[in-house]
């Protein structure tokens, strides 16, 4: 389903048929759209290689700072065309990215990196105060680790970091790059039941990029699969992790060798969404 057709009258995010092409010559993404419905957990999905991170800073706006921008289509955030803007601009209008590889500041205390994240507010120290305890009560192992150096903290404790630190913002949405990297499947799961939890006690948008299916598509409640940067499936995750081609290429279930996703007989038949 393409962000044109889509029911939902008024996402939050609307990414529209875009093209992204890195040192003017190198094609990355060929007209990718999707929606992201308001207080909706929606999922990028694929291997290395598929598209996902710059899916990602096209709508962050982060692409010029490695020589790559959008050329086509359009991306339009609470209604309003948010691609030519620059990524500071797009924070404090409430979308903000976390990075693959959570990227604390290392020679910062947690509790100063939470506050980094609150540099573009204009409600006031109490407003910035009860920020940061809304975070530790998300969070509660950052409260006991807020007097420690975020580079001698845990790869899971960094990764609380930089989402914490994305709330400190007030942010209407969040988008997550792999954030199940490098953890532990416990500490994987604990952080996105947290994700879940902001997304409903919060109303925070989320839209993530993940290699691990399997987990991305209990908690999120639509997703897009990339291969080579396109779209060859998408659909309510029930109906994702039920598809068998799925299930075979991306879940770990079926025998057999790994091939494409375009391989399958069944993404010929889906082949009108790439034209």
């Amino acid at each position: 389903m393409s962000a044109e057709e889509s029911p939902i009258s008024s996402p939050i995010l609307s990414v529209k048929n875009i093209e992204v092409i890195y040192d003017h010559v190198i094609l990355v993404l060929k007209g990718v759209s999707l929606v992201v419905p308001k207080g909706g957990i929606v999922a990028i999905l694929g291997g290395n290689g598929a598209g996902k991170t710059t899916t990602l800073k096209a709508i962050s706006n982060l692409l010029q700072s490695e020589r790559g921008e959008v050329t086509k289509g359009q991306i339009d955030f609470n209604g309003e065309r948010v691609d030519k803007l620059t990524p500071n601009e797009l924070v404090r209008r409430g979308c903000i990215q976390v990075m693959e590889g959570r990227h604390c500041f290392g020679h910062l205390t947690i509790e100063e990196n939470l506050l980094t994240g609150a540099f573009t507010r204009r409600d006031g120290r109490k407003a910035t105060a009860a920020a940061l305890e809304k975070v530790y009560a998300y969070f509660p192992r950052l409260k006991d680790r807020r007097l420690s150096q975020a580079g001698y903290t845990s790869g899971g404790e960094q990764q609380m970091c930089a989402i914490g630190r994305a709330l400190m913002a007030d942010p209407s949405m969040i988008l997550l790059d792999e954030p199940s990297m490098g953890l532990a499947p416990q500490i994987v799961d604990q952080i996105f039941e947290i994700v879940r939890d902001v997304n409903a006690k919060e109303g925070v948008s989320f839209l993530l990029a993940e290699q691990n299916t399997n987990v991305a598509l209990r908690y999120a409640t639509y997703g897009y699969i990339l291969e080579t940067g396109r779209v060859v499936m998408d659909g309510d995750a029930k109906s994702l992790r039920d598809n068998e081609d799925v299930k075979e290429f991306y879940l770990g279930v079926g025998g057999g060798d790994r091939k494409s996703f375009r391989d399958v007989k069944s993404y010929k038949r889906r082949k009108r969404w790439l034209a």
